[in-house]
């Protein structure tokens, strides 16, 4: 056998070497999609580019005109208060349901399918939906309520500032419940029936079992599930742009429409970048939080908290 080929040969028998030339393609993927676009992102930020022409670097300027500019200001702020009043819904919404889905109810298999409905449906679908059910002339909620009797002309969802928002968030709700809700699900399914007998034998009242076993032994899958609920929500694009295009008057403006608005109707480039470069810093401070709640592992085995 030639030298060259008994020593192909022996570095193909390498698990270190072979588990890494696997890993090529998925690294070149990330680096070419993943790495290049965020690290494009970025330069951007700090330069003045347009459409049509680069840009020069020009430092931490656009950051300071966004921080002086009112409708950054409030996209910020609708972003922070869409994300947290939706995260939260959502989470106390799904974990009711899934709490439901874990009893043993009839039909049980044809329930779980209804409620990951919402979650199959493609966004821009839901989206216009949701722009029919809330539209000023052929809401078909006004239209029940008028011919209840209930009100006498229709609602305006998204032609006031706050109902905007919260019809905006009420159609995040329904979109984001099914997947908090089988996670959780799942989560509830790997907990032990004996934890519960034990509980029973013992006294424990149903809302007892709750917190002193379901909650502890569920609080990985929380950290987990919040996480990319907060993640998802707070990078809405979709159904904001389908719905409002962040009117009326920016009241639904997140921080994801802001800066494709700047960035490409508006031409500029760099200040839409550096919308996009100062949403990392809210990103990441919901990794951490899930990291330091997956520490909490303790609570299964009994002990302290990490």
């Amino acid at each position: 056998m030639p030298a060259h080929t008994s020593a192909l040969a022996r570095a193909l028998d390498n698990r270190h070497l072979l588990g890494a030339l696997f890993m090529v393609p998925a690294g070149a993927l990330l680096l070419v999609f993943l790495t290049y676009p965020l690290g494009l992102g970025t330069w951007l930020g700090f330069t003045d580019a347009k459409i049509g022409r680069g840009g020069e670097w020009v430092g931490l300027d656009n950051f300071r005109f966004l921080w002086g500019d009112d409708v950054t200001r409030l996209a910020l702020f609708n972003t922070l208060f869409y994300t947290a009043v939706a995260s939260i819904i959502k989470f106390g919404l799904g974990l009711w349901l899934a709490l439901l889905l874990n009893k043993h109810l009839p039909f049980k298999a044809f329930f779980r399918a209804i409620v990951l409905l919402p979650f199959i449906v493609p966004t821009a679908l839901s989206a216009i939906a949701f722009w029919w059910i809330y539209d000023a002339q052929f809401s078909v909620v006004s239209w029940t309520l008028v011919k209840l009797g209930v009100i006498d002309r229709y609602i305006d969802f998204l032609g006031d500032p706050w109902m905007a928002r919260f019809s905006t968030i009420a159609a995040n709700i329904w979109r984001g419940v099914p997947f908090v809700a089988i996670c959780l699900l799942a989560g509830l399914q790997t907990i032990s029936p004996s934890y519960y007998e034990a509980a029973s034998l013992d006294g424990a009242s149903d809302w007892q079992q709750f917190r002193y076993v379901t909650l502890p032994l569920l609080t990985p899958i929380i950290a987990v599930v919040m996480t990319f609920s907060v993640l998802f929500t707070f990078t809405d694009f979709q159904l904001i742009y389908v719905l409002t295009r962040g009117g009326p008057l920016n009241a639904t403006h997140l921080m994801a429409t802001l800066s494709f608005q700047r960035a490409i109707p508006g031409g500029s480039l760099g200040e839409g970048a550096a919308i996009a470069t100062a949403m990392v810093p809210f990103l990441l401070a919901a990794i951490l939080v899930s990291y330091f709640g997956l520490q909490r592992r303790a609570w299964q085995q009994g002990g302290a908290d990490k």
